[in-house]
């Protein structure tokens, strides 16, 4: 069993010892080992040119790190939350997403921007919140929600290795959470393909589909329904752009049922794409009830933990919704 914080640092040791031009910058990463210690042992091993300490400017080191991306080398940007990236949204946007395109495809940009994203706990509205709809609306991007260890470093490493920005959106409750790492897994040459999402649960009954953290509530959730007879198929998306619609798509042909699960709010969410999509192409003739969304609530994160609590979806709330879409 490995935690998704040491998943992590294993997929970031390796690709800094397997290509000189990959560099890791951000706030603590260095000799403090990082704010949620991922890059543990890093900064001794590779040294200062290598893993670097900012100050606390995201606008200037995203700046400098797209900036030398362009030059030729492949920076890692660790925001210390995803709600820090608000103040380089600039870079990562006009500076990093565009230029490919606005290039006619002569300079591009292999850069990672990671961190932790959604809600943590007891934090409030300036830490709680999840980028993935944001991050995932603009083209010229890349994003990844990794749910598992497995998810975590090979995605990561994938990213890496990806010629275009790459937004890793972790999550910081799941960093000490142990997962079963299959031998292939902690291989050097393990890579997740970006833009393939994974079954974690096959089921016939109600396709849930879900990123990060509540993918582990679906599995819950799942199996609690079990437990009455309903089968539920787990989709984790890995991916949130460019979105593995045909997975979703083949399940819910199969189920002809369909629930999204996420940590964001319901405006525009990423639940909201999926169903736009499922109801535009050819699996919407299979649905035999509408399509579900269940999504954090839609105000800031209150500070107060029972408050917290009923803004995020809960076990219970996945439960009702695929009992409402079953009708019973």
């Amino acid at each position: 069993q490995v935690t998704v914080r040491d998943a992590l640092n294993q997929a970031l040791d390796e690709e800094l010892e397997r290509d000189e031009r990959v560099f890791l910058l951000g706030e603590e990463v260095a000799q403090y080992d990082g704010a949620y210690k991922i890059s543990r042992g890093l900064w001794k091993k590779y040294g200062d040119k290598r893993v670097i300490d900012t100050p606390i400017s995201e606008m200037g080191f995203t700046g400098i790190a797209v900036g030398a991306a362009m030059a030729g080398l492949r920076p890692v940007c660790e925001f210390m939350t995803f709600n820090f990236s608000m103040q380089a949204i600039d870079q990562v946007i006009n500076s990093a997403a565009k230029t490919c395109y606005m290039s006619a495809g002569s300079i591009s940009v292999p850069i990672v921007f990671r961190g932790p994203n959604g809600a943590s706990a007891g934090v409030a509205a300036q830490h709680s919140q999840c980028f993935a709809a944001w991050y995932g609306h603009c083209p010229g991007l890349k994003v990844v929600s990794p749910w598992s260890s497995e998810d975590a470093k090979g995605l990561l490493k994938a990213s890496i290795r990806d010629d275009n920005p790459v937004v890793m959106l972790e999550n910081e409750l799941l960093y000490g959470v142990p997962f079963e790492m299959s031998e292939q897994a902690q291989s050097k040459d393990f890579v997740v393909p970006i833009g393939k999402a994974k079954i974690e649960r096959q089921g016939t009954h109600v396709t849930l589909v879900s990123h990060s953290r509540p993918v582990g509530h679906c599995l819950e959730a799942a199996t609690v329904l079990a437990k009455e007879g309903v089968e539920c198929e787990v989709i984790n998306l890995r991916t949130i752009r460019p979105m593995d619609i045909e997975t979703v798509e083949a399940s819910v042909a199969k189920t002809n049922h369909l629930v999204t699960v996420e940590g964001g709010w319901p405006q525009f969410g990423v639940g909201a794409e999926i169903c736009a999509r499922i109801m535009e192409g050819s699996a919407f003739n299979y649905l035999d009830a509408p399509a579900v969304r269940v999504t954090g609530a839609d105000v800031p994160m209150p500070y107060a933990k029972i408050l917290e609590d009923n803004c995020l979806p809960q076990v219970k709330d996945i439960i009702f919704a695929v009992k409402k879409t079953l009708n019973i």
